[in-house]
């Protein structure tokens, strides 16, 4: 029996090891693609992905509902609920939909332009799959069938003091339905609970954040009190849940070009968020379990 188990794990380091000489071997060579956005498949499976894994799975322990609300193929929109001082509920929902979805689907993400800015982490969100927040990359990406996702409280959602947590922010003007609509293609809102919890925001630097151009410093139990020790997020349970899609094909394109039906639609779907995260928080037994 200890045999069996024992050659099963080193049967597990071989195959490992074979991806990894695969992966170096692609890189070395160049045999492998980066789309027009910048999206690189390759380096999202196999680094970034095994990385973010950890968290997901033995970190976080993500919990997914709805993904079959998540179309098999076609373009559609993932419209999310944000928070977390560190916007780590982005990257754990796209790799959720990968790692469940039976067509293990990328969701290709829309970023504000200060990600983009940023040494490093505008790099590795190119290469992972985000772009730009404007409504013709966004377009672009879903009349092709891509799953796109965007998260339209923006920097107000992810910064928001830990007691309003799960009050969704404002949702802005609508563009994101708007750009949905022109593409004839449906709206999925998505709610995540647990984000919430991994860096509880208590206090803001403002002055700090205005001397560095950033839209908040965050100030919470741990950081800066504990040095890099507070950059460690804390291991709430996650659970995302994906809704029944908001259908826009049945609209027509022109209707984008509608203020009052696209400002109903937002708020359709901002409300469903918000209730969702009701809903899910009333079935979490706890923060961490």
């Amino acid at each position: 029996m200890g045999g069996a188990v024992s050659n099963a794990a080193g049967d597990e380091w071989e195959r490992r090891l074979g991806e990894v000489l695969s992966f170096l071997r692609r890189r070395v060579q160049g045999d492998y693609s980066v789309d027009d956005f910048g999206f690189d498949e390759d380096f999202t499976l196999h680094t970034a992905f095994p990385v973010l894994r950890l968290l997901k799975d033995r970190w976080f322990r993500v919990e997914v509902r709805g993904i079959e609300n998540i179309p098999a193929t076609g373009g559609a929109l993932v419209v999310s609920n944000h928070s977390g001082t560190i916007a780590l509920d982005s990257v754990m929902t796209q790799l959720a939909i990968h790692d469940s979805h039976p067509q293990h689907r990328f969701l290709r993400m829309l970023g504000a332009d200060l990600v983009f800015q940023l040494p490093v982490v505008g790099d590795f969100a190119r290469k992972t799959g985000a772009t730009l927040a404007t409504n013709p990359d966004a377009e672009r990406l879903m009349t092709s069938g891509e799953l796109v996702g965007v998260w339209p409280e923006g920097f107000k959602g992810v910064g928001k003091p830990f007691r309003e947590r799960y009050k969704l922010q404002r949702f802005g003007r609508g563009g994101f339905v708007a750009a949905a609509i022109r593409s004839e293609v449906p709206i999925i809102p998505c709610s995540v609970v647990g984000a919430e919890e991994i860096y509880p925001m208590v206090g803001n630097a403002k002055t700090l954040a205005r001397l560095l151009g950033a839209p908040y410093a965050p100030i919470t139990p741990t950081f800066p009190f504990l040095g890099p020790l507070g950059l460690v997020p804390l291991p709430s349970k996650w659970i995302i849940e994906f809704s029944p899609p908001v259908d826009t094909a049945s609209l027509g394109p022109a209707a984008a070009d509608d203020p009052a039906l696209v400002f109903d639609l937002t708020d359709q779907v901002r409300e469903t968020i918000q209730q969702t995260l009701y809903s899910v928080l009333m079935t979490r037994r706890s923060v961490f379990f």
